[in-house]
């Protein structure tokens, strides 16, 4: 097995629930690609910008944080406009961390001062240390849920 990755999705806080009580990672509208990128064990954790999609309410947080499951990419029912791609996931107990207070520590945001830009696309690779302090910050033991 390689190295093991890390990787933060941006979901709405609805989206991060609906994973979160079923067991599963899934980004960008459902796209397979960047699901592709990733391997068993991998951390994740979901960044939430909005309640709902585009018109929720601000959240602007970390919302939900694991590791990606053992099983395929798999398709679920079609729901139009397109298809959506996911894999399972083991999702931890977790408590919710605003970006905010982290954009000091966070080595892959360079500009501070437009930061939502570094999670324009979608689903971003980081660093295990990025990763390790939005775990601290989510009130887990990153060496311990992700050594």
């Amino acid at each position: 097995m390689s190295e093991r990755r890390y990787w933060i999705g941006v979901v709405s806080q609805e989206d991060a629930d609906k994973a979160v009580a079923e067991g599963f990672v899934q980004f960008g509208f459902g796209r397979a690609e960047p699901l592709e990128r990733m391997q068993p064990g991998d951390g994740v954790t979901f960044y939430s910008p909005r309640t709902a999609p585009q018109t929720g309410a601000l959240v602007q947080a970390f919302t939900a944080i694991g590791r990606v499951g053992a099983g395929p990419i798999y398709e679920v029912p079609p729901v139009e406009p397109a298809h959506a791609f996911r894999r399972d996931a083991a999702w931890l107990a977790a408590t919710p961390a605003p970006i905010k207070p982290l954009l000091p520590e966070l080595a892959f945001i360079r500009n501070k001062e437009h930061w939502g830009a570094a999670l324009r696309f979608g689903v971003v690779r980081v660093s295990r240390d990025d990763f390790a302090a939005i775990a601290r910050a989510m009130g887990r033991e990153p060496d311990a849920d992700f050594g």
